[in-house]
């Protein structure tokens, strides 16, 4: 059987259980090192910001429905 390093997605379950809708999706692009996070699916931002840390919130309505991490690997 292969080797599968099972302890640091074990270290995002808190993140998870936290997330506005307790859902995850995510997927990360390495050649843009970004990595996307949607609380829900379909997702349909009505708005975003750009906080100081580069980390893109987006929002439908008033509700947070994904990240944006940019320069992921660097974190």
């Amino acid at each position: 059987m292969a080797q599968f390093a099972l302890n640091p997605y074990l270290q995002i379950i808190p993140a998870v259980r936290h997330a506005p809708r307790q859902f995850l999706w995510s997927s990360y692009d390495a050649e843009a090192d970004v990595l996307y996070i949607n609380f829900k699916k379909p997702s349909h931002a009505t708005d975003s910001e750009l906080t100081d840390d580069d980390v893109i919130i987006r929002y439908e309505g008033d509700q947070v429905i994904g990240m944006t991490i940019l320069n992921a690997s660097k974190r």
